[in-house]
């Protein structure tokens, strides 16, 4: 199992389907299982860190016409630009965050704590010169989208997890977090909680630093022996 998919996508993994919105996985088969996102408001879809695959646009058009495409973490340009300038929309990025809207070849535009008129809250999260990273809650629909902070890929959990705290942020979990209990969270490694998801995710940063030692024994297991 490859850590990460590489050459055109051709085929994806639905996840995280609901009422407004669902997600892929455009290399399913790969160890770091890199998630992209879609959601609507009103009709109009917003994409969210999206790695493009062949069929993508037919998935979208499910519910509704797309209206931008959002950055939320700096490493996670992935397709954004290919995917708006197909849609001939921008590139949402925090206004904030650095170093990134310089390298996108696609129209952007700024982003301060509302995506637009939505009532879609962008949140940051981490801003320091190595990671720049924002939380998207969907009060409407009761979601929580975070890119990188917590996921549910294998190397995220510890064996008692249901989500967990990047290997990276496991001894300064990211404490912000705690400030939401939403009913769902989706994440961009792996796939969304759906149930008792605050408590999925207060466990989480309140037992980050607990639980590292035996996340690290598991990753350093994985990686040895596949």
């Amino acid at each position: 199992m490859p850590m990460k998919g590489s050459g055109p996508a051709t085929e994806y993994r639905e996840i995280d389907r609901r009422e407004h919105g669902v997600g892929w996985m455009a290399y399913p088969n790969e160890r770091m299982q890199r998630a992209s996102h879609a959601f609507e408001v009103d009709g109009d879809v917003y994409v969210v860190d999206p790695v493009d695959v062949d069929g993508l646009d037919d998935l979208l058009a499910e519910f509704g016409e797309v209206a931008g495409v959002l950055i939320l973490l700096d490493r996670h340009k992935r397709d954004s630009a290919a995917v708006a300038n197909r849609h001939d929309v921008p590139v949402y990025v925090p206004e904030w965050m650095d170093g990134v809207a310089g390298e996108l070849d696609a129209p952007v535009e700024r982003v301060h704590v509302e995506l637009e008129d939505t009532g879609v809250g962008v949140h940051k999260l981490i801003d320091n010169r190595f990671w720049q990273e924002a939380a998207v809650a969907i009060e409407d629909h009761d979601e929580l989208l975070v890119p990188e902070s917590v996921g549910t890929a294998s190397y995220f959990l510890s064996a008692s997890e249901r989500l967990g705290v990047h290997p990276a942020l496991r001894l300064k979990p990211p404490t912000k977090l705690k400030r939401f209990s939403p009913e769902r969270v989706l994440v961009g490694h792996g796939t969304g909680v759906h149930e008792d998801a605050a408590e999925a995710l207060h466990d989480a940063v309140s037992g980050s630093r607990s639980r590292t030692p035996a996340l690290y024994a598991k990753i350093g297991k994985e990686f040895v022996f596949g």
